[in-house]
C-alpha cells in the first residue's frame, strides 16, 4: 500500500498541469451566454452567516461532504474510487456496484471543489489532486472513460462501448464535465478540465458517427447540461454543436420509450412524460442550450413542459415522479401493444398518490436545476418560487438533519399499516446499496446553494434566495458591491439588507416577492418605499445607493390551509399546511397513543408558531387544534358505516423536511378537512 501511496503521489507531481490562482468563477457560468437575462455570480462571493442556510452549510461542511468522500473512498462501501483504481491498472480485482457509480463519485468531488471556493481548505484541495491522477489513468487514449467497460478492457482486450441500451457512459461523463468545469473554476487547475475535454472530444466524434439507435444508448442526459458548461468554459465551437445534435437526435428512432425521453422528437413533446430524473435533467440541459443559441422552438417546448409539470403533476413539496412504476401512455392508446412500462415515472394528469409516492431524491433536484436555469434565461419568479420550494422541502428531506442518513424516495405520508413493503426503505439509511445516487446528489446541491441566492444582470443585482449571508461580487457594469443580509428565514419573513460597499452609479434592487406571501413592505432608511411589491414577481428599486444605507423587506408569513384540484383523488377533501415556502407535515411522534390517520383539520383551526429543535436543528412548528376520530379497528374491513364520534385535540406539525429524524415515525402532509 505504501509503494502504491508513492506512485500516486509521484504521479500527482508529473500529472499537474500549471496550477493558476483560484478563479472564483460561477458555478453555472452564464456570464456570456447571449441569452440568458441573468448571470451567476462567482462561487465564493456568498458567505453564510447565521440562520437556515448557515447551518445547512455548517453540516455540510462538518459532516455531509466529508462522509460522502469517505463513503466513496471506501472500497468496502462504495467501491467508486477502487473502481478507478483497477481501471487505471493500480490494483486489481472486478468492477463492483452500479454502473453509474463513476458519476457519482464525480458528484461527490464536484461537492468537494465547491466547498473549497467557499473555504479554501488546502485539505481539500489535496483530496481532489490524488484522486484526479488516478481517474485519469483510467481513461483511455481515445478519450473514452467508463471504469466497467475498461476493466471488462483490460481482461479481455475487446474495445466496446454503447452497446447496452441502458448503459450510463454518457451520464458519467456529463458528471465528469461538470465536475472539471467547476474544479478549474474553483482551482485554477486543469486537471480535471482536461479529462473531460478528452472525454467530450471523444463523444463529439462519436456522435458525428454513430446511427440514431446506438446513439440513444445514453440514459439520464446529465451530458444534455455539462456538454454547455464545458462550450461555456472552453469556448470550443465544436461542445455547442455537439449540444444541438444531441437534441436533434431525440426521437430519431423508431422503438424509442418515454423511459428515455426519445419516444417522440423533443421539439414534438407536448406533455411532460416517462422518467422524471431523465425528463427534468433533459429539460434542464435544454434551457442551457437555449441560453447560448436562443432558439424559439427550444423555449416553447420547454414552457409546455414546465406548465404540465406545474399544473398537473408536481407534489406541494417540490417533488417530481409520482410512481414507482408507471405505463405510457397509460390508457389513452387502443392498442395495448403501444404500453410502456415506465419506472419512476410522472403518472397521469393529478395522479399524485401520497404513501407510494416515489419522488425521488434526484428528480427533485433535477426540478431546482431546471428552474435556475429557467430563471436565468427570463428572469421570471415563478422559477425562483419552484426552485425555493424544491430546494426547502422534496430535497433536504431526503438527507437527514445530521447530514449522514439518506432517503432515495420521498413520499408524502408513511404508515407502518400498509399491508405491502415498498421496494425503498422509508427510513433513512447510511447507504443506499443498489442505487447510492441520490446522497451525492444532495450534498453538492446543499453546498451550492450560496451559488443561487442572487444574480445579477445590466440593470442590477437580483435576490433569489434569502438567508443570512455576506454578499461581496461584481455588476455587469463593473461596480463592486458589498452587502450583508439578517433573517431568520424562512421562520420569519423580515429581511434586512444593509450595504457596505458600492459604487457611485444608479443600479437597481430586485427583491423577489415570493407567490405564497401578500401585503409585502419594502422600507429604505426606515421609510416606506412607495413601489408595487407584487406577489410572484421581483420587485425593482433603482437608484444610487450609498454605503449605509438599510433596506427591510417584510414578508407576511402565514400558516395557510391549502387544498388540491379536486381531481387528484386522494387529496380530495384533505389539506395540507404551508408557511412560507415550508410545507408542514403531522408526524406521530407529536401524537402519542393516536393514529396521525384519524386526525381531522377543522377549517377555522388557526395555528400558531412555535420553535422546537429536532436532533439540533432549530426550527419552527405549528400548533393548532383538531378533530380525532375514535380509533376503530379496520383490520378485515374495507367498508362501514360511519360514526361520528370525535374529541378535540391539540396537534403540533414539523417541516415536512425534518420528518423522519426523531426515530421510525409515521408521517403524512394531506390531512382530512372538517368544514
Amino acid at each position: 500500500m505504501q509503494t502504491l501511496r508513492l506512485q500516486v503521489i509521484i504521479c500527482v507531481t508529473l500529472f499537474l498541469t500549471l496550477s493558476a490562482k483560484a478563479q472564483d468563477k460561477p458555478l453555472v457560468n452564464t456570464s456570456n451566454s447571449p441569452y440568458a437575462k441573468l448571470h451567476s455570480i462567482n462561487m465564493a462571493d456568498v458567505t453564510w452567516t447565521k440562520g437556515f442556510w448557515a447551518d445547512r452549510f455548517k453540516v455540510a461542511t462538518e459532516t455531509m461532504v466529508p462522509n460522502m468522500w469517505a463513503i466513496y473512498n471506501d472500497p468496502k462501501i462504495s467501491h467508486a474510487f477502487e473502481n478507478f483504481k483497477i481501471a487505471a491498472g493500480l490494483d486489481t480485482g472486478s468492477h463492483a456496484g452500479p454502473s453509474f457509480h463513476d458519476g457519482d463519485y464525480y458528484k461527490t468531488l464536484e461537492a468537494v471543489a465547491v466547498l473549497y471556493a467557499s473555504t479554501k481548505n488546502p485539505k481539500l484541495n489535496e483530496m481532489m489532486d490524488i484522486a484526479i491522477v488516478v481517474i485519469g489513468k483510467s481513461q483511455r487514449d481515445d478519450g473514452y472513460i467508463y471504469t466497467k467497460a475498461m476493466i471488462e478492457q483490460r481482461k479481455t482486450g475487446s474495445k466496446n462501448q454503447f452497446q447496452d441500451r441502458l448503459s450510463f457512459e454518457s451520464y458519467n461523463i456529463g458528471h465528469l464535465m461538470t465536475a472539471g468545469c467547476i474544479h478549474y473554476r474553483a482551482t485554477g487547475k486543469t486537471t480535471l478540465l482536461n479529462i473531460a475535454k478528452k472525454a467530450t472530444d471523444y463523444l463529439y466524434n462519436f456522435y458525428k458517427s454513430a446511427s440514431p439507435t446506438l446513439a440513444r444508448n445514453a440514459i439520464c442526459p446529465s451530458h444534455y447540461m455539462g456538454v454547455v458548461e464545458m462550450y461555456r468554459t472552453t469556448k470550443d465551437p465544436r461542445y455547442l454543436e455537439l449540444a444541438q445534435h444531441l437534441i436533434a437526435i431525440k426521437g430519431k428512432i423508431n422503438d424509442g420509450t418515454d423511459d428515455n425521453q426519445d419516444r417522440i422528437p423533443f421539439l414534438q413533446q407536448t406533455k411532460a412524460m416517462g422518467h422524471a430524473v431523465r425528463a427534468n435533467y433533459l429539460y434542464a440541459g435544454v434551457a442551457d442550450l437555449y441560453a447560448e443559441t436562443g432558439k424559439d422552438s427550444l423555449l416553447k417546448t420547454l414552457n409546455l413542459m414546465w406548465d404540465d409539470v406545474n399544473q398537473h403533476k408536481m407534489y406541494i413539496t417540490g417533488g417530481c415522479g409520482s410512481l414507482y412504476d408507471g405505463t405510457s401512455p397509460d390508457g389513452t392508446s387502443y392498442n395495448p401493444a403501444d404500453v410502456q412500462k415506465i419506472h419512476q415515472a410522472f403518472g397521469r394528469d393529478f395522479q399524485l398518490p401520497n404513501f407510494t409516492a416515489h419522488n425521488e431524491t434526484c428528480a427533485n433536484i433535477g426540478n431546482v436545476l431546471w428552474n435556475w436555469r429557467m430563471l436565468q434565461i427570463t428572469g421570471d419568479a415563478k422559477y425562483a418560487d419552484v426552485m425555493e420550494l424544491a430546494l426547502h422541502n422534496s430535497v433536504l428531506s431526503g438527507i437527514s438533519l445530521d447530514g449522514k442518513n439518506f432517503l432515495y424516495t420521498n413520499p408524502l405520508a408513511q404508515s407502518d399499516d400498509l399491508p405491502f413493503k415498498q421496494r425503498w426503505s422509508k427510513d433513512r439509511v447510511p447507504y443506499i446499496a443498489l442505487s447510492n445516487c441520490c446522497p451525492p446528489n444532495v450534498v453538492r446541491t446543499i453546498v451550492e446553494v450560496s451559488d443561487y441566492a442572487y444574480s445579477t444582470s445590466d440593470k442590477g443585482l437580483w435576490f433569489n434566495l434569502f438567508g443570512g449571508n455576506n454578499l461581496n461580487t461584481t455588476l455587469s457594469n463593473g461596480q463592486k458591491i458589498s452587502l450583508s443580509q439578517e433573517t431568520n428565514y424562512p421562520w420569519d419573513g423580515k429581511i434586512k439588507i444593509s450595504i457596505k460597499e458600492i459604487g457611485n452609479k444608479a443600479y437597481s434592487l430586485f427583491l423577489r416577492i415570493p407567490s405564497w406571501t401578500h401585503d409585502a413592505q419594502v422600507t429604505i432608511n426606515g421609510k416606506t418605499e412607495n413601489l408595487k411589491a407584487v406577489s410572484g414577481t421581483y420587485a425593482e428599486i433603482s437608484r444610487v445607493w450609498r454605503k449605509g444605507d438599510i433596506i427591510e423587506l417584510n414578508l407576511p408569513m402565514d400558516a395557510t390551509l391549502i387544498e388540491a384540484n379536486p381531481l387528484v383523488e386522494e387529496n380530495r377533501n384533505q389539506v395540507a399546511v404551508k408557511r412560507g415556502p415550508i410545507v408542514y407535515c403531522l408526524e406521530s411522534t407529536d401524537l402519542p397513543g393516536k393514529s396521525i390517520f384519524n386526525a381531522f383539520i377543522p377549517a377555522s383551526t388557526k395555528f400558531e408558531v412555535q420553535p422546537i429543535n429536532i436532533d439540533g436543528a432549530a426550527m419552527m412548528s405549528l400548533v393548532g387544534n383538531a378533530k380525532i376520530v375514535t380509533t376503530n379497528n379496520w383490520k378485515n374491513v374495507l367498508y362501514r358505516p360511519i360514526e361520528d364520534k370525535n374529541t378535540t385535540t391539540e396537534i403540533k406539525l414539523v417541516p415536512y423536511f425534518a420528518w423522519g429524524n426523531r426515530g421510525h415515525s409515521e408521517m403524512s402532509v394531506w390531512l382530512p378537512v372538517s368544514r
